[in-house]
């Protein structure tokens, strides 16, 4: 038998990560491993450690522990489940490995690839579940994958899935998973996006010359775009508005999670929620395509949050649509991407 028959494939899927409780001694471990992260906080290691060590984690634990325990179930972290949830059932339909990590908490990447190295994996699908790319999202997974397979001396081969942001099927999967919930009448739908810093956009520019500097940059075709988180969540409102036929007076894209003084994408979501019932948007519904999984970040910034702001400016109704979760669409888009690679991989063994 050849070195290539040999071979055995498994599955890395990567969410971001949630405290294993809403105490405040877990969150505050969960922030220091997030908000430590370089690609995060891009400033110079003394710095952030000032800015996250002496400053932050002496104030924002028990304010987001808060936040975790309106969210928090019987059966733990709402992303941590969802996420567990999507694993099982491809776990069920493929015949190799396929394990389940978060970038940040419990399971850890570590964790995952010792699981997938125990097994005999020796060509791996990396699988982030973020539609777009960003520094603090795609290329902090790639980068810690990488790192924790050469503190395991492993010679796994990685294939990493790129972002699915205008992948037909994942925008199929959004409107049928939209669908029900934009039935009933609104006077606005919104894209709400996590945000960004506008210096991150920058740094992802590979051609140093395009983003921010190209008047309507995200609208003027570049290789800038494979990198651009910005141009990237456009993409995928315009492809998700043209099949469902939504005009452009009927939606809005805004960015939230914003965090820290310097310039972030804009506009924001918590102001512009204030601002749409003076502007006659009473009934709003709101989607965030920036995650799979619901969490704090839809849960209780959008759900909790963002409508006591919006009713209390005026507004009559917001509903959150769910994000893609467990949608069956979206199993059987994912296996459809896990299959490709398997199927790829199984013709490589057998030339």
């Amino acid at each position: 038998m050849s070195a290539a028959q040999s071979e055995q494939i498994g599955v890395l899927l990567v969410n971001l990560g949630s405290p294993d409780s809403p105490k405040v001694s877990d969150v505050k471990r969960y922030l220091d491993e997030f908000l430590m992260d370089g690609k995060v906080i891009d400033i110079p290691w003394p710095l952030r450690a000032l800015l996250v060590k002496g400053i932050i984690l002496n104030t924002r634990p028990k304010k987001s522990a808060e936040a975790y325990a309106k969210i928090w179930t019987p059966e733990g972290s709402p992303l941590i489940n969802l996420s567990e949830a999507l694993h099982t059932a491809l776990k069920a339909q493929n015949p190799f490995p396929v394990e389940l990590a978060m970038r940040y908490g419990n399971p850890s990447i570590l964790t995952g690839l010792k699981k997938l190295q125990a097994q005999g994996v020796t060509r791996l699908l990396l699988l982030p579940l973020y539609p777009h790319y960003a520094m603090s999202s795609v290329e902090t997974v790639v980068d810690k994958v990488y790192a924790e397979l050469l503190q395991l001396k492993s010679k796994m081969q990685v294939e990493i899935f790129p972002p699915f942001y205008n992948h037909p099927r994942y925008i199929e999967a959004l409107v049928e998973n939209t669908r029900p919930w934009l039935e009933e009448p609104y006077d606005l739908l919104v894209f709400s996006y996590h945000g960004l810093p506008v210096r991150h956009l920058l740094k992802s520019d590979p051609t140093g010359s395009h983003c921010q500097k190209v008047a309507d940059c995200c609208k003027v075709p570049s290789p800038a775009h494979a990198t651009c988180y910005r141009a990237q969540v456009l993409a995928t409102t315009q492809a998700f508005v043209a099949k469902m036929g939504i005009p452009p007076e009927k939606y809005r894209v805004t960015f939230q999670s914003r965090l820290g003084r310097t310039p972030w994408l804009e506009p924001f979501t918590d102001i512009e929620l204030e601002a749409w019932p003076k502007q006659g948007f009473k009934r709003v519904k709101v989607m965030c395509p920036a995650f799979v999984s619901d969490c704090l970040e839809t849960l209780e910034e959008i759900a909790m949050r963002g409508k006591e702001s919006f009713l209390a400016a005026g507004g009559e109704d917001l509903q959150l649509i769910p994000c893609l979760n467990t949608h069956p669409l979206w199993i059987e888009v994912v296996q459809e991407w896990i299959e490709a690679f398997a199927e790829k991989n199984t013709a490589l063994s057998r030339t």
